[in-house]
């Protein structure tokens, strides 16, 4: 595979981001994409759960625990006071694949769609100062943009959208 498109969403919390990210996932997959995903959280997380072996390992103070088995295999690295990664190098860990869909991120130069919710903390619209937004998905009306504007739960025209704005071809 050559080298992936990559296409994110972006929006404030509570925005639909995850949800929207997850139907697109399913859509893409569906139509015979390989998708990835990276996700961007602004607060601690923990994919493992206190008192398992890998936990254990992590807390013995491995820098790296891998866990591998029949159907999967998760790497976990521990920062340990350095800084975060760069998007370019987690982007550089992934395995080859059509496209990487980014949840968050929401300063990187990639082409992404704007996630708006009624229900999000913040209504301050990222798209005008960002020249990277080429499109926004809303559960309300959005006046005053020359963007094209999907209804967030439009799963379909969306994933056109994405093929379109990436230039993916179905295989």
């Amino acid at each position: 595979m050559s080298t992936p498109k990559i296409f994110g969403i972006a929006g404030w919390k509570n925005s639909g981001k995850t949800g929207l990210a997850v139907r697109l996932v399913t859509e893409l997959t569906a139509r015979g994409y390989k998708i990835s995903t990276v996700k961007h959280a602004h607060h601690d997380f923990d994919i493992d759960k206190i008192g398992a072996d890998s936990w254990r390992h992590r807390e013995a103070g491995a820098h790296e625990v891998t866990i591998v088995s029949g159907t999967r295999f998760a790497i976990m690295h521990e920062l340990r006071g350095e800084v975060e990664p760069s998007f370019e190098a987690i982007l550089a860990r992934l395995a080859p694949c059509d496209l990487v869909l980014v949840e968050g991120y929401k300063r990187e130069p990639i082409p992404k769609i704007e996630a708006r919710r009624l229900d999000a903390k913040n209504h301050e619209p990222l798209a005008p100062a960002d020249p990277y937004i080429c499109g926004i998905a809303a559960d309300h009306p959005v006046p005053d943009t020359t963007l094209p504007v999907f209804d967030l739960d439009d799963t379909a025209s969306i994933a056109d959208f994405v093929e379109m704005t990436c230039g993916l071809t179905r295989r």
